[in-house]
């Protein structure tokens, strides 16, 4: 299987990743190349510009939610049929889950799929040092192949020629240069990056300026050569289809009959959200149906299951609230007991209320946000059997949030995990009320597939 391909990484958070791989799938999708875009970790925000980039879903690769083996799975689905894959990374080069070494970080993923890595250097303040800085991300892992570095914000041509020299003397080649006054502005808020779906002629702008910089900063020739100098990878035979399938405990895997219309939240409010859950759900027998609280007045039609992904409701709980007639059908769909799982954003939309404002009204509590930002891996565990899996099902998950629940404890949690912080030592988290499940827990379907199939048999299942 050859996919040519290489990983944008860096020393450390904000030294231009984004910036340098969104404008690089842009230049090469414009120069005619068919682009697979991927994120290392959990990121949601940075794959909605890469896809804007590419004209395909951008994808995440995630170890730690997913596991080894199944990140090469997903690499070589969302790589079928591109000419280039291009990998941004996460945070530091090395920088993995908290307590595990170099797992889950860029590198890992790097050598999971075999990829050259090209490291984006800020070059503010810095002359000759820029060497040795290189050198020893270069030397800390002899086995991972740092092909070449593109330096950002150089202040000037001056400025370039030494830092250029510099890397010439360790035999590290500069592959382009932006400079200080070359940003492209996105602006962000309190969870990083404002989605691509909250300012899409803007964020089409920014695209556009990136893939020009690009174009006329760094050697797209050059890239591409270090892309296509990687080896080529062992078959892998990964799907949504063959995922459900290989589900062969029950016979009665995928949904029987016509198929069940399982809704998904979409839109500015709600753009937290894996592509391959709707293709989980798809490949299980669903009708995937997308519909954007902020503006639909009412559920899809015959809508039997709904999935409520991330998102920033916090940003437009006036407007979610004034949506009146949407929040009565969802409360009625949960009422009847039509399945529901929802994760972060839409727990917040099923309160009762988000920072005073009215939500939905199926959950025991009310949100509100706070100064706090919650923030890491968990390895979580059901304590009963509820709508998406069975009691003792093992998962990994992910948080990301500034708000809380009050009060926060549900006599019926969705999920268990340990934590040294916690009374007791673990932390009771979410709801599991007939079947609703809401959990602040983001979770990659790909790694539990068995949650699409569940929700699509309780789907096809349900009698109003």
């Amino acid at each position: 299987m050859v996919i040519p391909r290489l990983v944008i990484a860096a020393p450390a958070s904000g030294h231009g990743k984004t910036t340098v791989a969104t404008g690089l799938i842009a230049a090469f999708a414009r120069a005619g190349l068919s682009v697979a875009p991927f994120k290392v970790g959990p990121d949601y925000i940075d794959p909605g510009y890469h896809a804007l980039a590419a004209g395909k879903p951008g994808r995440n690769l995630d170890p730690f939610l997913v596991g080894e083996d199944r990140v090469r799975d997903l690499f070589a689905h969302g790589s079928y049929g591109a000419d280039l894959a291009v990998v941004e990374g996460v945070m530091g080069l090395y920088d993995g889950a908290v307590g595990r070494g170099e797992f889950a970080s860029t590198a890992h993923v790097a050598h999971l799929i075999d990829a050259p890595v090209i490291l984006v250097v800020d070059a503010t303040a810095q002359g000759r040092s820029v060497a040795a800085l290189v050198h020893g991300f270069r030397s800390f892992d002899s086995a991972l192949r740092i092909s070449g570095v593109i330096l950002n914000r150089v202040g000037s041509e001056r400025h370039r020629a030494i830092l250029t020299e510099a890397l010439d003397e360790i035999g590290v080649p500069v592959l382009g240069s932006l400079h200080r006054s070359d940003a492209v502005a996105a602006p962000s808020r309190h969870l990083g990056l404002v989605p691509v779906a909250e300012r899409a002629p803007e964020s089409v702008a920014a695209v556009d300026a990136l893939a020009e910089l690009v174009k006329g900063s760094i050697d797209l020739a050059a890239v591409e050569r270090i892309a296509r100098d990687a080896a080529a990878l062992p078959e892998r035979e990964w799907s949504p289809q063959r995922a459900i399938a290989e589900l062969d405990a029950d016979p009665a895997t995928c949904a029987q009959g016509p198929a069940p219309v399982v809704a998904i939240a979409s839109g500015a409010a709600f753009t937290f959200s894996y592509a391959e859950h709707a293709e989980l759900l798809a490949a299980a027998g669903a009708q995937v149906a997308p519909f954007d609280p902020l503006h639909d007045e009412k559920l899809p039609d015959g809508t039997r299951a709904l999935v409520i992904g991330g998102g920033f409701p916090e940003v437009y709980a006036p407007e979610l609230a004034a949506n009146a007639p949407l929040r009565e059908a969802v409360r009625n769909l949960a009422e009847d007991g039509g399945v529901i799982a929802a994760e972060c954003a839409g727990l917040l939309y099923l309160a009762a209320s988000l920072d005073g404002e009215p939500m939905c009204g199926v959950l025991p509590a009310s949100a509100e946000m706070t100064k706090q930002l919650t923030l890491g891996y968990r390895e979580a565990v059901a304590p009963t059997e509820n709508a998406l899996c069975d009691a003792g099902t093992r998962v990994a998950g992910h948080e990301f949030h500034r708000t809380k629940l009050v009060p926060g404890a549900a006599s019926s949690p969705a999920w268990l995990w340990a934590a040294d912080h916690a009374p007791g030592g673990s932390v009771s988290e979410g709801y599991a009320l007939s079947r609703v499940h809401a959990s602040y827990l983001h979770l990659h379907w790909a790694g539990t597939p068995s949650i699409a199939s569940r929700i699509v048999q309780g789907a096809a299942a349900w009698t109003r």
